[in-house]
């Protein structure tokens, strides 16, 4: 069998699966799910296809984009049974999409650059598609549900495009020196709204010297979280060894195996 029929038999089979759960005689559970409830699962998922993503075990990715799959054709279900659309309307206005937005593959134009491909993107989703910066307002198009990080990021993206940004990353640099000062007199103030709100600042501009050096914030903290995570592990493995727990031990024991942790990953 070619893989693209397979493909098609193992999605149609898929299909049958989620309309069978949501049959009368199929899951009393997924028969009552709302959209918005599989709108929060359908997060989840997508986030931990980016976990898989950023391991080293493709099962593991396969696993989640089956999941992530899972959740779309759920969707999906629900909305033919709503009368709204179903499926095949879905994969087929995502491919007269795709075909649009890429007339340098599908059409006439040409192209000389990834640049040029991006804007021509963006030129197509505002001019013939009426997406975009409607109203010249710098959210438009961007999902509420976005995380801060990536939403800020995004933000401060479309506000460097219309020319409001800093000549170089030392400004960058520079404007995070001053938010920090303003944190630290904040601290001294002892204010816990302007702390709030200084520490928002603060974290705002970090999230602007990402984008200014081509780092994805969501993704360079996804990164710190990961390791993080996996050093303090090896902190509680450690001491377990010695028959104690995090809360039993001082801070400089606990830094000392934190560093034996860096230098098992090659970190100075």
């Amino acid at each position: 069998m070619k893989p693209t029929a397979h493909a098609e038999e193992k999605f149609r089979e898929l299909l049958d699966l989620v309309e069978k759960l949501r049959s009368p005689d199929g899951c009393p559970w997924d028969r009552v799910q709302k959209k918005g409830d599989i709108g929060r699962y359908l997060i989840e998922e997508a986030y931990e296809v980016l976990e898989a993503l950023e391991g080293s075990s493709p099962d593991n990715v396969q696993e989640e984009l089956g999941d992530l799959l899972f959740q779309i054709l759920f969707l999906a279900r629900i909305a033919e049974e709503a009368g709204e659309f179903n499926i095949a309307d879905v994969l087929a206005e995502i491919s007269a999409k795709m075909i649009r937005r890429h007339p340098h593959v599908f059409g006439g134009a040409t192209v000389d650059s990834v640049e040029e491909v991006r804007t021509n993107w963006e030129r197509i989703k505002t001019e013939v598609e009426h997406k975009g910066d409607k109203g010249n307002s710098l959210t438009a198009g961007i999902p509420r549900s976005l995380s801060s990080l990536a939403k800020a990021q995004r933000i401060t993206a479309r506000a460097a495009e219309a020319g409001f940004d800093w000549p170089d990353t030392a400004g960058v640099l520079d404007k995070v020196e001053e938010e920090l000062a303003e944190f630290r007199a904040a601290l001294e103030m002892k204010d816990p709204e302007r702390i709030q709100d200084e520490a928002g600042d603060l974290l705002f501009t970090l999230v602007n010297l990402c984008r200014f050096v081509e780092v994805d914030a969501e993704t360079a903290l996804r990164a710190s979280l990961r390791k993080f995570i996996d050093r303090f592990s090896h902190i509680e493995r450690e001491l377990a060894a010695r028959g104690k727990t995090p809360k039993g031990s001082s801070p400089a024991e606990m830094d000392r195996i934190w560093e034996e942790a860096k230098k098992n990953e090659g970190i100075s």
